[in-house]
């Protein structure tokens, strides 16, 4: 399936779940070395519609095995990682 690949487990919340398809989460197979910049890359080629979310670091934030990735940094990733993608959130 993902022979020289990693695997990531990502988990969609609010509007990215939306976008992709009303999934909760998806396996994201990343040529090796993969890291966070890479999974945006992925995840929008694989949902065209989740695109100008995931690529948009202002409307998407990433958390890498439950701890936020702050904006602009790039982590690697490793076969097992759960990443969530988490939209803004408004409300009152």
């Amino acid at each position: 399936m993902c022979d020289s690949s990693v695997t990531i487990e990502v988990l969609l919340f609010a509007s990215a779940r939306e976008a992709a398809g009303n999934v909760s989460s998806v396996k994201c197979c990343i040529e090796a070395p993969a890291d966070t910049q890479k999974l945006r890359q992925k995840l929008s080629e694989e949902y065209p519609k989740l695109s100008p979310l995931v690529l948009d670091e202002d409307s998407l934030t990433l958390a890498l095995n439950e701890e936020y990735i702050p904006e602009g940094e790039v982590l690697p990733l490793k076969t097992g990682d759960v990443v969530a993608l988490i939209p803004p959130i408004s409300g009152g």
